[in-house]
């Protein structure tokens, strides 16, 4: 079984678990309680058999010893009324819903793709609130919990980005705010509750006895309070009127002129069947392959229109579609390369200073021309070396992060591979606001491979016997980080996905990016004149 083939189907197994959430047991409870899971609503929401993107399902995984399943938040991207949403649904059966430090990063995730595609997004709220034992990774700081209701409020002020909230539960404390800063507000009957505190923190702070329902239940909140808009008389209701309210949106379409639909060429099948990329990937992670057939499996009619091919062919730069939308596509070349006469041959996945040259340039018209950018990621790294250093490969390198830094054009990212050092960067890294990063399970992130560190560390003492056991632990701990889960888990990918998922959900992306047309920079760019 090939490499890529054994870590799909380990990645597979995780993913059946991870979305069962809290386990059948809590499930069941929640449906004693008259509510749907976070997933069923979900799935109640969204177009029936429409694409759904998860953003972030292993985030938290490997941490809280298990109890933290994708950090008891589903965040992704679905299509509503036919139109892509934004959703964030707290799922109950997770610690009930409550906040861990790493729910406060999903969430803030999907706010920012709502806010850099402009589009909606949709809040199901089930949550006892912060998670108390670890507030001090939720409540505090920049990017703590507070950085939601900022972008609430930009949201609503400046973007105009419609905010639909939920309370199909609880909604607690300072929890409370998510949806009173959202445009609309739906509650739901003898489920839902809203309020600073609680009847026991109430009891406590006045001395005033209350039930939960009187105090700030669904009707008293859509007919006393007036903080809720809309009351529901169980999930079901609710979710269908939210699919009423997305509909009748304004959503504008699309101006297409002539020049344009003749530019965008038809959809076709790619020349080979997804399936082989199974076996196109070797198994050693540092053996060479055929990136070609890679694109063959990918492209409209396997089609690439290469940009200077015989020019610093370690790195492919070229124009294809990808499911009838036109892309530039920027991939790294493995294998060794034959150099031009009297050159010595280059090492695919290397970038060199005519590469890096290359590459800025084609960034540079794609921006120009409004193409979006797809990155294929396998890359070791720069060029190191006296050779390397005389020609300027620090400046040219310079010039090909800056390129892709400031494209405004949309960003999608596949990690194939390798994803090292300073070459990850320049093939737009996750700290470059790329639209989206996916990665299949064979995806290896780090700053170099753990041979390397190993020799970086210990020099020519890596064989003494004295230090086998660090050598060793250094390996093993370099093994575990490079796992793609292990980038799943901490939120540097958006997904992982199977390689014959890869088409359709990069498709899927292509479309939702191409909603705005103003500059993809940064988590947002507000309005010249908001």
């Amino acid at each position: 079984m090939s490499r890529l083939k054994t870590l799909t189907a380990e990645y597979r197994e995780l993913q059946a678990r991870l979305e069962q959430g809290g386990g059948p047991e809590r499930v069941r409870r929640q449906h004693e309680q008259g509510k749907l899971t976070a997933r069923e609503r979900v799935t109640k929401l969204l177009d029936p058999r429409a694409e759904w993107f998860e953003l972030g399902l292993l985030v938290a995984y490997d941490q809280y010893d298990g109890q933290a399943p994708a950090a008891g938040v589903v965040t992704g991207l679905g299509r509503v009324a036919g139109r892509p949403v934004v959703v964030v649904a707290n799922d109950a059966t997770v610690k009930a819903g409550s906040w861990w430090p790493e729910t406060i990063k999903k969430i803030l995730r999907a706010q920012e793709v709502a806010m850099r595609q402009r589009i909606p997004i949709v809040y199901l709220v089930d949550s006892a609130g912060v998670n108390l034992p670890y507030q001090g990774g939720v409540f505090p700081g920049q990017y703590g919990a507070a950085r939601i209701f900022y972008y609430n409020s930009i949201m609503r002020r400046y973007l105009r980005i419609p905010q639909i909230a939920a309370v199909m539960g609880p909604c607690i404390a300072g929890g409370a705010y998510l949806p009173a800063l959202s445009d609309v507000i739906f509650m739901v009957e003898g489920t839902s509750f809203m309020g600073l505190g609680g009847p026991n923190l109430v009891k406590g702070a006045t001395g005033q006895t209350v039930d939960a329902e009187t105090l700030g239940g669904a009707r008293t909140h859509t007919a006393v309070s007036a903080v809720a808009h809309y009351r529901a008389k169980d999930d079901a209701d609710c979710l269908a009127r939210i699919r009423e309210h997305v509909a009748r949106l304004p959503y504008p379409p699309r101006p297409t002129t002539v020049k344009e639909s003749l530019r965008t060429p038809a959809v076709t099948k790619p020349k080979r069947d997804s399936r082989e990329l199974y076996e196109l990937l070797p198994t050693d992670h540092r053996m060479s392959y055929d990136v070609g057939a890679v694109l063959e499996c990918l492209l409209d009619g396997g089609r690439l229109d290469p940009f200077q091919p015989d020019l610093a062919p370690e790195m492919i730069c070229g124009h294809g579609a990808l499911a009838g939308r036109a892309l530039a596509l920027i991939a790294n070349s493995r294998g060794v390369i034959k150099g031009k006469k009297g050159e010595s041959p280059k090492i695919g996945g290397i970038i060199y200073t005519e590469s890096a040259e290359k590459v800025a340039y084609f960034i540079e018209n794609a921006d120009r021309e409004r193409m979006p950018l797809l990155f294929l990621q396998d890359v070791s790294g720069f060029m190191v070396g006296t050779e390397a250093e005389h020609s300027g490969i620090i400046r040219a390198g310079a010039r090909f992060v800056e390129a892709m830094a400031t494209a405004t054009v949309p960003k999608l990212v596949l990690t194939m591979n390798h994803a090292s050092g300073a070459g990850y960067y320049a093939m737009a890294g996750q700290g470059f606001d790329p639209d989206f990063v996916v990665s299949w399970p064979t995806g290896r992130m780090g700053v170099m491979e753990g041979e390397s560190a190993v020799q970086a560390v210990f020099g020519s003492g890596a064989a003494d016997s004295e230090n086998a056991a660090a050598v060793e632990a250094m390996r093993t701990d370099y093994e575990h980080q490079l796992d793609a889960r292990f980038a799943g888990a901490r939120g540097f990918v958006d997904a992982l996905i199977a390689p014959e998922e890869t088409r359709d959900t990069l498709a899927f992306l292509l479309d939702v990016t191409s909603h705005f047309t103003g500059p993809h920079l940064g988590a947002f760019v507000l309005p010249a004149d908001p």
